[in-house]
């Protein structure tokens, strides 16, 4: 038996064990998940270090850590060295730790389903979750996608907002935050795609409906969707927000799945399958509720 961890903080009412027991379950092997709060860098490295010496077989990196969990690998996968930030880490067989990406993929591999075809995507955030959403659209070939967060205002030089550059780096484009220009993004005017990447609407967090309420709806073609990459609650109150104006809107449960389903394939080499994993998921959130 092998022994699997989330770290990150909070992590109380994390979905994660249950997805990973499912999928153990079903690939016939007996593992263990467990979750870590890690308050501080402090209680990263210790189990970055856990890993090393082979306490851990694998760790999964939350928030507020994905970056942190990137600088402490000793080799970085294309997935995560692109993205910036780091959600999987996992040991080679020279005894390295290697960081990897599967937000980035598994969001790609969602998308792709969820709005195939679009041209145009905004990305409201400035951390791992959104560089990972931006990595997601251009792994689709999305033509034109922008960055915003409320760090981002009109009223300071493009070049002091937090992480912009990151992002420009990839070749996203960054823009003023909502409420702070008049301007609308061409990805919101032009319709497309619009990501929810922060955790504003996640429960026990503040600034859902603030968020929400920022967001030009009415300025939305009809065709756009909206994607929250928050799964607690089901319904946030941008994915409500969406829906009410007659948006097509999906939340972060099915990139959670996806996901640790790439998770999985780098430490076990087998792929589990989503069904299963996807009901799990759904029982342990409501449990929560």
């Amino acid at each position: 038996m092998s022994r699997f961890v989330l770290i990150g903080h909070p992590v109380g009412q994390s979905l994660s064990p249950a997805i990973h027991r499912a999928a153990y379950a079903c690939l016939g092997v007996e593992h263990d998940y467990d979750l870590v709060d890690a308050p501080d860098a402090l209680a990263v490295r210790n189990q970055v270090r856990a890993l090393r010496d082979g306490s851990i077989a694998g760790a999964n990196v939350t928030v507020p850590h994905k970056r942190l969990a990137l600088s402490l690998a000793d080799e970085l996968d294309p997935s995560a060295e692109r993205v910036g930030a780091a959600n999987v880490l996992a040991k080679s067989s020279t005894g390295a730790v290697v960081a990897y990406n599967t937000d980035a993929l598994g969001l790609a591999h969602v998308l792709a389903e969820f709005s195939p075809g679009v041209e145009r995507a905004l990305v409201i955030g400035n951390g791992g979750a959104a560089l990972a959403s931006v990595v997601a659209c251009q792994n689709l070939g999305v033509g034109h996608v922008a960055v915003t967060a409320r760090a981002f205002s009109a009223d300071t030089a493009p070049q002091a907002w937090p992480h912009a550059e990151q992002f420009r780096r990839l070749g996203a484009e960054t823009v003023p935050w909502f409420g702070s220009t008049d301007r609308v993004p061409a990805s919101i005017a032009d319709g497309g795609l619009l990501l929810q990447a922060t955790s504003a609407g996640m429960r026990g967090k503040d600034g859902g409906e603030e968020l929400a309420q920022l967001v030009p709806w009415a300025q939305l073609r009809d065709d756009a969707r909206a994607y929250d990459l928050v799964y607690n609650p089901p319904l946030t109150p941008f994915l409500r927000a969406a829906s009410e104006r007659g948006l097509k809107t999906k939340g972060g449960l099915s990139m959670l799945v996806a996901q640790a389903q790439l998770a999985i394939e780098i430490w076990l080499g087998q792929l589990p399958p989503s069904a299963p994993l996807l009901r799990a998921a759904e029982r342990a959130l409501e449990a929560f509720s």
